[in-house]
């Protein structure tokens, strides 16, 4: 009886814990269901009130949600048959309403299946990398997603994965074998071996990957799918859960220990999107805005593979304690590999704020000042904190007093930052007029002006800009071209970033605050030149365009899927400063100069081979294919790698002020040594004092012929 009486208590236990385990997960999954539901209502509440040009939730808005929820989970194509595809479709136009009802059906089954897909992926690469690969038969990968379709069926999946895998194995079996050949490695493998290694290689590679994504839940994708509603907006509109916010304030703070590269996903890739002043990345110099980082390696341990990893976890492994190294394996935009290692560290103020030289081309008597902005930095936690308009302010009397007949300031690759200290740096060189336009979604543009009258600096003056120069620096740009106040030079036209963003804590407006939702930084504003042009877009188009390395790339803002619209608004009042050099002419001469640069030629042919090398990603799988392919890219990669050569007619000289500063501490004494070697080699630089002289030539001078109008 009494074994009868314990045997029903243990079924009861049993029971009892499978009861309580049901309770929870349901709970769980209620209140999964319920949070979800909440941030979608409060996403879409604020996207209606707020954001600068709101969506229509309709069959069009369906099929982009569709699409970039699919490309998000399987850019490359890797994951998803047709099959697939086709059991999703019946949701394609039904994404709007189940937005409107705070439903996720499509993305539930959309999310499943790829879970599933994904331990079918895993049983491939086991299988596939089972079995030596031939390198003697001729076949090629094509590594362009856009070129390719969704495979037909599991068969044809199975065949673009061993392709992929080959062509990854293959990579690393000639780095194997370069590697022996020039005695780098001192153990001798056979050619059987060295295919071995490698397949072994890309294996752990694969394996540590799935593992990674095999921690992901259902509320990562979640925040994936959100965020791929939330960019058909603009591409600057995101939704950041609670610790992807709490990572950008403390990266906005400048106290996050790490490289200094601000990160996106691009087309499945890590991509770099701009290098922070003064981090250890800008300090290292060899990582570059548009490089994709395949592979974080920390110091000499084995790299981990983070293609197809989500950023914040690619973050994770590249952030790290001061001091630590991390190696970053990155695809430059001419398509070869290389290696960067970079010491982490904190971001180094003083190499993030203004600094100047002096130029002066042998055999002349002119001194052209020449000063670099970096960012448009100000410190709002002090009331007279440090800013880059008063810094300016400060270099531009340092180079007068050295009675400069020129300056030449530079906005290269400057992402922007405070709108307040570029109306007052407008305002150094012009008299008092309005500098930008800012436009809300409802109302009218209100006018940012200088009110000063004073004219600071009155010689002449170049703005130098690239395709990396945003928002702020493309408003500066602006306003001295559209005042006709100084000449604009650079690449084809600015990065054409005329938006601007604000976040929004959705904590505020939720009732049940047993969990943070996060934040949404969304689009408010745009600005507009003075006369009436948006920024947005097109950016600034330089009055002389020189070739950069950038030319032909897709890097701007209207390479972006779903990017605000240029447009125009009514024109205001402003004085044009009206010079007395003729610009057509300096344009025409700065024309012929170029023309006849050999350096000039060689970055016009880097940047069409670079973009050829974009648009062609398709890889030979025979083994001497291949190696006579990458020694082809190689010779390639050397041949534009010192386009730039010193100038030896141009000296470049440190302020007396500066050099007084420093001279007693020898690294700070080698780094602006260093950075004035830099200038002598920059062909932008040298032309662009070219450019000053002509405009000296024409005695130049700040009067106002024009009557106040409007352009």
């Amino acid at each position: 009886m009494q074994k009868a009486s314990s045997m029903k208590l243990k079924k009861f236990g049993v029971a009892g814990i499978i009861l309580t385990l049901l309770i929870v997960s349901s709970y769980t999954l209620y209140k999964e269901a319920n949070q979800r539901e909440t941030l979608l209502r409060l996403l879409i509440q604020q996207l209606n009130d707020r954001h600068y040009q709101p969506q229509t939730l309709d069959d069009e808005f369906s099929e982009d949600l569709y699409d970039g929820y699919i490309k998000r989970l399987d850019f490359r194509k890797r994951y998803f048959t047709q099959a697939d595809l086709a059991s999703l479709e019946t949701y394609r136009k039904d994404l709007d309403d189940q937005t409107r009802n705070k439903t996720f059906t499509f993305f539930d089954k959309a999310t499943n299946l790829y879970l599933d897909r994904i331990k079918d992926a895993e049983a491939y690469v086991e299988d596939i990398l089972s079995t030596p690969f031939d390198f003697s038969k001729k076949e090629s990968y094509q590594a362009d997603p856009d070129k390719i379709s969704f495979a037909k069926d599991e068969a044809e999946l199975k065949e673009s994965w061993r392709k992929m895998l080959k062509y990854q194995t293959l990579a690393r079996y000639a780095t194997l074998q370069k590697k022996q050949e020039d005695k780098e490695e001192a153990e001798q493998l056979s050619p059987e071996e060295m295919e071995k290694k490698a397949r072994e290689k890309v294996l752990k590679s694969y394996q540590d990957r799935f593992h990674t994504m095999g921690k992901y839940n259902l509320k990562d994708y979640r925040n994936t799918y959100i965020n791929s509603l939330v960019s058909l907006y603009d591409p600057h509109t995101s939704y950041f859960p609670p610790r992807d916010k709490a990572d950008f304030d403390i990266q906005f703070a400048g106290e996050l220990e790490g490289i200094g590269a601000r990160l996106v996903d691009r087309e499945g890739f890590v991509t770099v999107t701009e290098i922070v002043p003064g981090s250890p990345s800008y300090r290292q110099g060899e990582l570059e805005v548009g490089d994709a980082i395949i592979k974080v390696g920390q110091g000499e341990e084995e790299a981990v593979d983070i293609e197809d990893m989500r950023v914040d976890e690619a973050v994770l492994l590249i952030r790290g304690k001061k001091g630590t190294e991390v190696r970053l394996t990155v695809r430059k935009k001419d398509g070869n590999e290389m290696v960067i290692p970079i010491v982490r560290d904190i971001v180094k103020l003083e190499e993030t704020y203004a600094k100047s030289a002096i130029l002066q081309e042998e055999g002349t008597k002119d001194k052209i000042g020449y000063i670099y902005l970096p960012q448009f930095y100000k410190n709002f936690a002090k009331r007279n904190g440090r800013s880059c308009s008063k810094d300016v302010k400060a270099e531009l009397e340092k180079l007068k007093a050295e009675q400069v007949t020129g300056v030449i300031l530079d906005l290269r690759t400057n992402g922007g930052g405070s709108l307040q200290d570029v109306v007052e740096m407008v305002g150094h060189f012009i008299e008092k007029g309005p500098v930008v336009q800012v436009k809300s979604r409802n109302g009218k543009p209100y006018i940012l002006t200088d009110k000063d009258p004073s004219v600071y600096y009155d010689g002449s003056l170049v703005i130098l800009v690239n395709t990396f120069s945003a928002s702020a620096s493309e408003i500066m740009a602006a306003a001295i071209q559209d005042y006709g106040r100084g000449i604009i030079i650079g690449s084809n036209n600015t990065y054409g970033k005329g938006t601007v963003q604000q976040f929004q804590d959705l904590d505020e407006f939720n009732i049940d605050r047993s969990e943070s939702l996060g934040a949404i930084k969304l689009t408010i504003q745009k600005f507009y030149r003075i006369n009436g042009d948006a920024t947005q877009l097109k950016g600034v188009t330089p009055d002389i365009i020189l070739p950069d390395s950038y030319s032909y790339m897709d890097l701007e803002e209207k390479d972006q899927e779903h990017a605000l619209d240029w447009d125009a608004i009514q024109p205001v009042n402003y004085q044009v400063w009206t010079p007395d050099y003729d610009l057509e002419q300096i344009i025409a001469n700065s024309k012929a100069r170029v023309k006849g640069n050999e350096t000039f030629k060689l970055l016009n042919e880097s940047a069409k081979s670079y973009k050829s090398q974009q648009d062609n990603q398709k890889y030979p799988l025979q083994l001497d294919s291949y190696m006579s392919f990458r020694d082809k890219k190689s010779e390639e990669a050397k041949k534009y790698e010192d386009m730039q050569k010193v100038h030896e007619d141009l000296s470049v000289v440190a302020l007396d002020l500066d050099l007084e500063r420093i001279k007693d501490n020898e690294v700070k004494m080698d780094q602006w040594q260093n950075w004035m070697k830099e200038l002598q080699k920059d062909a932008h630089i040298y032309e662009a004092l070219q450019v000053i002289q002509d405009m000296n030539k024409s005695s130049y001078t700040n009067t106002h012929k024009d009557p106040l109008r409007k352009k």
